[in-house]
Formats: structure tokens, sequence, C-alpha cells
């Protein structure tokens, strides 16, 4: 295991928020997909399923995408500040299903600073281990979402089997024609 069970879900949460999108069928298009989003990936604490939040959560996709794809020292300074911002104070906690690991802001919170500070967290993990490789773009050629790669051999190159895919067929197609 590279990171802990609740970096990884904040991880890979922060990811696919990230790489939702204000197209038509993105995945957070009404207050319905946002409740069908946080079962998919669950943030503890209050939901308030209001247009207001919704609209506040789609608000933080550039700011989680700059991080997820920041340098390292870059990565720091987004880090703190957004830890800063949110006045966190980590304290050990255990819930539901999850054995003992760190929150940093309070469940009362609005959902957005709550997603924030979560994948901030986490992201100081991937920093202190020197990890932030295992974040990228999408090597698709049409494709700019960003990639977490948790393998163990670093692999992953695409965002989605889709994308791979679709960079296989392609490349099949050009061989044949030569």
């Amino acid at each position: 295991m590279l990171f802990t069970d609740d970096t990884d879900a904040s991880l890979r949460a922060a990811v696919a928020l990230a790489n939702s999108t204000d197209e038509p069928g993105e995945p957070l298009g009404s207050v319905e997909d946002l409740s069908a989003f946080l079962a998919s990936w669950p943030y503890t604490g209050r939901l308030d399923a209001t247009e207001a939040e919704l609209d506040a959560v789609r608000r933080l996709r550039p700011a989680l995408r700059a991080l997820l794809l920041a340098e390292r020292d870059e990565a720091v300074e987004i880090v703190n500040g957004m830890l800063a911002e949110a006045k966190a104070v980590p304290q050990l906690q255990r819930h539901d299903h999850w054995d003992w690991h760190i929150h940093a802001v309070d469940p009362d919170r609005p959902l957005e600073e709550r997603v924030i500070v979560e994948t901030a967290m986490a992201m100081v993990d991937v920093i202190r281990a020197d990890e932030m490789s295992r974040l990228d773009r999408c090597a698709a050629d049409d494709c700019d979402d960003v990639v977490l790669d948790l393998s163990r051999n670093r692999s992953r190159r695409y965002c989605s089997t889709t994308c791979g895919n679709r960079e296989a067929v392609a490349a099949y197609r050009a061989r044949q024609r030569s």
C-alpha cells in the first residue's frame, strides 16, 4: 500500500471531481448528481443538497486541478494556503468503517471547505513521500484529465479505460495504414 486508505480515497475523489466538467451530461449537473457523487466518494459531514452547495463544489474544480498537477514546491504553497485559509486543525478521528485517521476540519463546515481540506491533507502525504509523479495529465492526445497512478510499477498513463482503448485503436489503425 502506497498511501493510507483515507489518503487514497481523498486523492481518488479529488481526481474524480477535478476531471468532471461543465459539458452536457457532466457528473455534477444537478443537486441529485452531487448526492450521487458523494455516495461514491463519501466526505464526512453534512450535505445541504442545495444549488448553492452544488455551485460551490463546481467552483472548486480549477483549484483542485491546479493542485493535483502542480510541481512539488508549488503544491506545498497551494496546500499551505488551503489549510491556512480553512484554519485547519488536524485531529485523529475514528468513525463508520474507518480506523484512526486525520480530519482537519469540523464536519459541520461547508462541503466545499471539507473537500479542499481533505484534498490538501492527502496531498501532504503525497508531497512528504515525494510521490508527485503519481499525478499527471492523461496521455491521450485529445484528453487533458488528471491521472492518479497508484500502480506498483507506475504504468498508468490514461485517465480512464476509454482513453486507453481509444489510443490503442488509433495506434493499431495507424500501423495498419503503414
